[in-house]
């Protein structure tokens, strides 16, 4: 049984600074949109995110692979029936924790333009955020373009075989993502914002090996250094201002897909229905 989207909101909402005990999120990243796949984490079907107009049991995302148990991989194969992996992971990130060999299943990474920068927490101080959010997302779109094409290109061309994209956290590359596939199958502004926020509950078993991973990433000294806060807080204004930032540089995602991307009009009418249809 899925969880209200009411509940889902709520504790999506969450302050960061105030942990999910497990009686909380347990029962939450055990029901759909999320689903239980065991040695990863934050793992969910977009296809089943409140309001969702993207088919189920097509495009999955998730964080890091590199715990997957065996349990796991039957479920990712079985259940899931995954055929593809696109892992939006650095060349440091995949050398410390590489992605699993899995039988039957495609790995696919595609290196960055560049290296992901590290956030200026300066830049985070204001408001909630917002000005950090948009820099830092902003390139993530630009550095990451051809990992998008690759995942544009399957969705087009393989509207039959389901796929999974993870980063590390499965939070901001791979919001990103999600992000894209959702406005490109039509959802609602809300219910996009509502699937990014929604890493807020996916990642709060890693709760503590993700703000470590937050804090290094950007040399703070600790969690209460200015714009540190509002950095590992996933508030929708700060998914508003992104996609604010992206109409006025591409035109908004499909812009993007067009004209950074490449794909004419007809691969995009064939991806918006390949997203929405079998």
């Amino acid at each position: 049984m899925s969880t209200p989207k009411v509940e889902l909101v709520r504790l999506a909402e969450t302050d960061v600074n105030n942990a999910l005990a497990p009686e909380q999120y347990g029962p939450v990243i055990s029901s759909p949109p999320f689903v239980f796949v065991d040695g990863t984490f934050n793992t969910r079907d977009l296809g089943l995110v409140p309001d969702s107009p993207l088919r189920s049991n097509f495009a999955f995302r998730s964080g890091t692979l590199g715990g997957l148990t065996d349990n796991g991989k039957a479920v990712l194969t079985g259940k899931l029936g995954v055929k593809r992996v696109f892992d939006l992971r650095s060349p440091d990130e995949r050398t410390r924790m590489p992605d699993p060999v899995i039988d039957g299943v495609e790995n696919t990474w595609i290196q960055s333009t560049s290296p992901d920068s590290k956030p200026d927490l300066t830049s985070f101080v204001a408001g909630e955020g917002e000005a950090g959010y948009e820099d830092m997302y902003l390139e993530v779109i630009d550095i990451y373009a051809e990992s998008w094409k690759a995942i544009l290109e399957h969705v087009r061309d393989r509207p039959q075989d389901p796929f999974l994209v993870h980063c590390t956290a499965g939070r901001d590359r791979t919001g990103v993502f999600g992000g894209m596939l959702l406005a490109l199958a039509g959802a609602s502004e809300d219910a996009i914002a509502t699937d990014w926020q929604l890493s807020r509950i996916g990642t709060e078993p890693v709760r503590a090996m993700l703000l470590e991973f937050a804090r290094k990433g950007t040399d703070a000294y600790g969690e209460d250094q200015p714009g540190f806060y509002n950095l590992v807080n996933l508030r929708k204004s700060c998914w508003r201002a992104f996609v604010k930032a992206l109409e006025k540089r591409y035109g908004g995602f499909e812009g993007f897909v067009t004209d950074k991307l490449g794909f004419s009009q007809d691969d995009l009418s064939k991806i918006k229905k390949n997203l929405t249809s079998a």
